[in-house]
């Protein structure tokens, strides 16, 4: 079933809407505070929110909404949209310009459109599942690379890696031995957009929540790309750990984790 084009039109309407304050706001000083020891949340990061909950009240007062900033209380609906305002807050607080928007809408649990929008590069990542995922309208396709070797790969550290850094570092580095390059962007939702238009090979990691992802497992998997748990099995974004790649290498790297 094809899913109502109002729906990726909003999704749409509220990623770049996002990116428009973010960009308005990025380096000019705005207030930052800690949710944890180097967990940041800035100002701008729930005026993303309150914005996105106002026009989802607005113009689908039935749905669910489930974000990062101000939870939300599930009441069954079929509809819930999951948003991430500012994925890169850390970035953003530092003035490292790589962060988005993140949007996903599910209904009965399947992920059915997607939107992540880079204010940065002014790239907007749709998807539509069933139908395919594009980059500012140009069709998304994973890449080609069939070794670990070949690959340049993407991961992320938790925010408590200062608990298990050990651990943490031993899967890096076991990657790494096999690897062409492992990158470090800061952005769950960017680093996977990214494998989704073949410009990474594969991205792993753990402690993640579903605001972090859901959009964009949905849009490699219309790009071709492969999406599962790290150890395998099938993937449930509320478990908060992924692998996703190009499909090609998925088996290569699951060995390697």
């Amino acid at each position: 079933m094809i899913p109502d084009p109002k729906f990726l039109s909003t999704a749409i309407e509220a990623v770049v809407r996002a990116g428009d304050l973010q960009i308005a706001k990025f380096n000019t000083g705005v207030r930052v505070e800690k949710k944890g020891a180097i967990d940041l949340v800035t100002e701008v990061d729930l005026e993303v929110e309150r914005m996105f909950r106002a026009m989802i009240a607005e113009r689908f007062p039935d749905h669910d909404v489930l974000a990062e900033e101000l939870g939300g209380t599930m009441r069954g609906a079929r509809h819930r949209w999951v948003f991430d305002p500012l994925d890169g807050t850390t970035n953003f607080a530092h003035g490292v310009p790589i962060f988005c928007a993140s949007l996903a809408l599910e209904i009965d649990g399947k992920a059915c459109v997607a939107a992540v929008y880079d204010p940065n590069r002014r790239e907007l990542f749709t998807a539509e599942a069933g139908v395919g995922s594009w980059m500012n309208g140009r069709r998304l396709k994973v890449s080609r690379n069939a070794t670990v070797l070949e690959s340049m790969l993407v991961t992320g550290f938790p925010y408590n890696i200062h608990e298990k850094a050990d651990e943490f570092l031993k899967v890096f580095g076991q990657v790494l031995k096999h690897a062409r390059a492992i990158r470090r962007l800061g952005s769950a939702a960017i680093d996977i957009c990214w494998v989704a238009a073949g410009r990474m090979d594969g991205f792993w990691e753990a402690s993640l929540k579903a605001w972090d992802m859901r959009a964009a497992a949905l849009i490699l998997e219309e790009a071709g790309g492969k999406v599962t748990g790290m150890a395998g099995e099938e993937w449930d974004p509320y478990q908060g750990h992924i692998l996703a790649t190009n499909g090609l290498i998925h088996e290569e790297v699951l060995r390697l984790l």
